[in-house]
Formats: structure tokens, sequence, C-alpha cells
């Protein structure tokens, strides 16, 4: 049996692997023991205490700062502010990924060397991704122009491609590690008031509010189904190495707001309406070539949901 240490395990990546835990997804990799490390823990029991059961236990603390962490078989860390205020407040979201996985790679030698880590970045790392590009692979050029995309992008992109660098020193140092470059999911606790575009449309048509795309042309964007990412991530965890592979995680089959807009309005009975419509150019396109994955996990098609 093993032990599984969520680092930011109090946001939708973890909420998502406990609810799994739950329903038994995840007895296939025979774990036992879930420590959920977060700032919010003491919050989390209170407002999700369904996810709070046995073989689970709350640590709170502060990742960019702690000096200790729980010794564990397996290791993810999702520790990235998914608060909206802090993704958009200039160099605040880029300082906070940089200062936690610093500290982190500072304490995984002495308390994880002897652990698989798996490191959750994001496909953000890429750039903009260009228009005529339908899906975008892992061996993508990283670009260093970043003109293109608003300031508060930029910086989550040099933010977790500053990380990325960092997991793969420690990789350098002979412990296992991996990478997960993260697209856009669904499910349960996804949240319905942040900068997620499925999240605000649900939010919106729950309270009966008009679902609303404000965009001047077309946005593809694909969305991968809770259940596939956790078992996605499990199992690059599972394969960590001094190699550090990466792998995209997320669905390739894309969908236009306007299309996902009508979609979640029609299964909600509520109205949609379209701000700045223009059906004729493609302005934004955040899709990933997932084949690599599909690979490891030895299937034809990765689940996705609209």
């Amino acid at each position: 049996m093993s032990s599984l240490l969520i680092i930011g395990g109090t946001g939708f990546f973890g909420k998502s692997i406990l609810d799994s835990f739950k329903r038994g997804l995840l007895d296939e990799f025979n774990i036992n023991k879930i420590f959920v490390f977060s700032r919010n823990a003491d919050k989390f029991k209170l407002e999700f205490p369904e996810l709070i059961f046995s073989g689970v236990e709350l640590i709170n603390g502060d990742i960019s700062i702690v000096k200790s962490l729980p010794v564990a078989d397996l290791v993810i860390n999702a520790a990235s502010s998914t608060n909206m205020n802090e993704y958009n407040s200039g160099n605040a979201g880029k300082n906070n990924i940089e200062k936690s996985v610093l500290n982190y790679c500072s304490l995984a030698p002495d308390f994880h060397s002897n652990s698989k880590i798996l490191y959750c970045s994001s496909g953000a790392v890429y750039g903009k991704q260009p228009l005529n590009l339908q899906k975008i692979d892992e061996n993508f050029e990283l670009r260093q122009d970043l003109s293109d995309l608003p300031v508060e992008k930029q910086n989550y992109c040099l933010g977790k491609r500053y990380a990325e660098k960092e997991i793969i020193n420690l990789a350098n140092l002979g412990l296992s590690t991996s990478i997960a470059r993260c697209f856009a999911f669904s499910g349960k606790y996804l949240p319905r008031d942040q900068h997620y575009a499925l999240g605000n449309f649900i939010g919106q048509a729950e309270t009966g509010k008009t679902v609303i795309v404000n965009a001047n042309g077309i946005v593809y964007r694909s969305f991968q189904d809770a259940d596939e990412l956790v078992i996605s991530l499990m199992k690059i965890l599972q394969i960590s190495s001094i190699n550090c592979p990466i792998y995209n995680v997320g669905s390739d089959v894309q969908i236009s707001l306007y299309e996902l807009a009508k979609s979640i309005s029609s299964n909600y009975g509520v109205k949609y309406e379209f701000v700045n419509y223009n059906d004729k150019i493609i302005i934004d396109r955040y899709v990933p070539n997932i084949d690599k994955l599909k690979q490891l996990m030895n299937i034809q098609t990765i689940k996705c949901r609209h």
C-alpha cells in the first residue's frame, strides 16, 4: 500500500483526487493514505466535509514558507492559486508560484528523496498557441516573446516555466519527478466564479442567469473530465524518474465557447448572449495534443465533457 501527499490539496485538483479516492477509482494504485497539505485546510474541512473520511489527513500550512513536509510514497504538487484576484494582480501570482516551488525543491531532498513526485504545470507554458495549430504538443518550442499575451497570462506562463526548471533540477539531483502540463477540465468541483469559462457558464446557468460569451471572435477550448484528469495524473506519477517525463494533460476534442454556451444554456433551460459576436475569425485556441498521454494510458480517446 502507498501514501499520497497532495500539496495545494484543497483546490480543484485536490478535491477531484479525494472524490475519486472516495469512490474507489484509485484502487488500482493501492493508496491507503492521503495527506492534504494546504493553506486553507481548516476552512476546507468545514466547507467540504464529504471529502474528509478515513485515510485522509488534513495539514494546514503554506508551501512557500513551511520547514517540513510529511514523508510519502507519492507526491502531487498542485500548489498554484486559482484565486482570480491573485491571478490578475501583476507579479503576485508569478511570485507565489516561484516562491512555492523553490521552497518545495529545498525540502524535497530531505523528505521525498525516495518518493515519486509529479508537478502540475500548465499548457500556459507554451505561450499563445498559433491559431493555425490545431493541437499543441510537448515538443513545441517555447517562445520567448510573450507580448501577444495579456500581462497576467505572461506572468503565469513565466512562473510555470520557472517551476518546471526547478522540478527538472530535482531530477538532476537524482529524485524521481514528472511534469503534467494541464489544460482545461470539467467536473463537480470546478470553481464557478474564477477565470474558467466552463465554470463561469455553469455558475451563471445554475443561478438562472443568462450565459454570456464576451469575445470578438472564435475561442476554442477542450475539457477533460475530472475523473480522467485524476487517472491521467496518477499514471504519469507512476513513471516519475530522473528523466522527468513531461506530458500534456487534457482533452483534444475542441469546442468553441459559442457552442459551449449554447449547450449549457440548453441543458439548464436559460438564455445565452454573445457580446461582440464574430464567427468569422479565430482569435484564440488552447487545445493539447495528447497522443503521448493516450499511449501511456493505452487508450484511444480521453473522456471529455462539455
